[in-house]
């Protein structure tokens, strides 16, 4: 089951779903499942849906500037939206109307979501478990945007094309990304930040035959990284899959939803 869901970001509303467990012996646990980029109205690759019906509450959720909620885009609101969202998870009134558990919450995101939810579990302390999916390290995204004249001028055009009314992105599309991004990477780049994670428990996820965000570049630098610092709570799953997983998301949901039973039942913790 799932059902609409709001909650304010510096008194904007935000829209999304959550996907409420189909079973639970008392409360359950939840998954924050972030959007790629610019997302949709519905589900994260149809894990909500897939990962409720396992017990787990779902909630997705569209950035500001996109789609249904109120605001403009930005990657810095997107940081802000994260927040906003786990302070509605952690309502006193959210927690009852859903039966979630506070204090087993894991945060996830696909593709730009598994990107931005690695850089924010690495500025807050309060995330222990974060997966991601086929997730952009947005400092190696800046880099290939300053080398590849060919990639660059593709994702102008793909942002322009995103920029509302055209699409369904409020914000000033390339000249947004270039002034906040290509210009000021530091602040998204995962592997500036990823010893932060090295006591967290972390599952990659990615795909060989990604072309958008590759193994090679995207994925394994930060796997490396992790186990570098010293973590042992990083677990690596790569699929023969695209960046869509359109072959394998049965098994993809299996993967996480197994990750997150060994973390509860405390057959695995870093």
């Amino acid at each position: 089951m799932k059902e609409d869901v709001k909650f304010k970001c510096d008194r904007e509303t935000i829209r999304g779903k959550l996907y409420r467990a189909s079973f639970a012996p008392g409360k359950a646990p939840t998954v924050l499942l972030l959007h790629g980029f610019p997302g949709n109205v519905d589900d994260v690759l149809g894990l909500g849906e897939v990962m409720s019906s396992t017990g787990l509450n779902v909630l997705t959720f569209n950035y500001r500037g996109t789609y249904q909620s109120e605001g403009e885009y930005s990657l810095r609101n997107t940081m802000a939206d994260i927040v906003a969202a786990f302070d509605y998870l952690k309502d006193e009134e959210t927690i009852n109307q859903f039966n979630l558990d506070p204090d087993r919450l894991i945060l996830g995101g696909y593709s730009y979501g598994g990107g931005m939810g690695l850089i924010h579990a690495a500025k807050h302390r309060s995330v222990n478990h974060v997966f991601s999916i086929a997730g952009t390290d947005h400092g190696e995204f800046a880099r290939e945007y300053v080398r590849n004249r060919l990639f660059a001028d593709t994702v102008d055009r793909m942002f322009d094309e995103l920029q509302h009314p055209k699409g369904p992105v409020k914000f000033a599309g390339s000249l947004a990304i270039n002034s906040e991004l290509i210009r000021n990477p530091d602040p998204y780049d995962l592997l500036d930040h990823a010893s932060n994670l090295a006591d967290r428990n972390v599952l990659l996820i990615g795909g060989w035959d990604d072309q958008n965000v590759t193994v090679e570049k995207h994925i394994l630098p930060c796997y490396r990284k992790l186990k570098g610092e010293g973590s042992d709570g990083v677990t690596i799953s790569v699929f023969q899959d695209n960046h869509s997983f359109e072959s394998s998301r049965m098994k993809l949901a299996k993967v996480i939803t197994n990750w997150i039973e060994m973390i509860f039942s405390g057959e695995w913790r870093p």
